[in-house]
C-alpha cells in the first residue's frame, strides 16, 4: 500500500506552496537582504526541476509533480524571485481581491462557513444564535469596505466583523440559559451596525500603534 502511494504521489501528487512571497526580497531592499530567504529560494530549485527526496516512507521523485506558489506580493513582485526560480514556475496568474459579493457566499455557502461555526460553538452554551439575511449581507458589506479602506487581509477580515459583533453573546452565553431553557438570541441588521460602528476608527488608529 505505501508503494503505491509513493508511486501515486510520483505521478500525480501536486504541491502547493503558500506565501512564498515571504522569502523573497524586493528590488529596493535587495542590497540588505536576508541570506536565508535567498538561501530557501535556491533550496526550493532542485526539488521543483526534478529530485530524490527522502521521507519516511522511502525515496520520492519530484519529477512529474505539478509545482504551485501563491503569494500576495504586497511588499515585492514575483520578478524580484531569483531567475531560476522564476523559470521553474513559468505560468503567472493574477487573481482579484475578494469583492462584497464573495464574501456573501463565504458566509453562506460552505457547510463550515463562519456564522455555522460560531451557531455551533454558541449552541454547546445553550444558546440558539440567529443571523438575519439582512445582518448576514451587512456583514459581508462591512467586511469589504474596511479591505477596501484598510488593510486588504481578504476573508479573515470576516473574523475581525463576527468577533466584534459576537463579543458580548460570546461572554454571556453561559449565563443565559434560565431554568433549564435555551436562549435565543437573533441578530438583525441594525445590531450589525451598532456593533461595528467604531470599526473603522479603531482600524485606522491601529495604524499608528507600533
Amino acid at each position: 500500500l505505501v508503494r503505491e502511494a509513493v508511486a501515486s504521489a510520483e505521478q500525480d501528487g501536486i504541491v502547493f506552496i503558500d506565501e512564498i512571497d515571504k522569502i523573497v526580497s524586493s528590488s529596493e531592499s535587495r542590497s540588505g537582504a536576508d541570506a536565508s530567504s535567498e538561501g530557501v529560494q535556491r533550496d526550493l530549485l532542485p526539488i521543483i526541476e526534478g529530485s530524490v527526496v527522502g521521507t519516511k516512507h522511502g525515496n520520492v521523485r519530484t519529477d512529474h509533480m505539478l509545482f504551485i506558489a501563491s503569494g500576495a506580493f504586497h511588499a515585492c513582485k514575483p520578478s524580484d524571485m531569483l531567475a531560476e526560480l522564476q523559470g521553474r514556475l513559468p505560468i503567472r496568474v493574477e487573481l482579484r481581491g475578494l469583492s462584497e459579493r464573495d464574501l456573501l457566499r463565504i458566509l453562506e455557502e460552505p457547510d463550515s462557513s463562519m456564522l455555522r461555526q460560531q451557531v455551533a460553538l454558541l449552541a454547546t452554551e445553550g444558546v440558539d444564535l440567529e443571523f438575519t439575511p439582512e445582518a448576514v449581507r451587512e456583514v459581508a458589506r462591512v467586511a469589504a469596505e474596511v479591505n477596501a479602506t484598510v488593510d486588504n487581509i481578504g476573508a479573515r477580515r470576516l473574523h475581525t466583523v463576527l468577533e466584534r459583533i459576537l463579543e458580548d453573546v460570546s461572554f454571556d452565553a453561559p449565563d443565559m440559559p434560565e431554568d433549564g431553557r435555551r436562549a435565543k438570541v437573533v441578530v438583525g441588521v441594525e445590531d450589525v451596525r451598532k456593533k461595528i460602528g467604531d470599526l473603522f476608527k479603531k482600524q485606522d488608529l491601529s495604524k499608528y500603534v507600533l
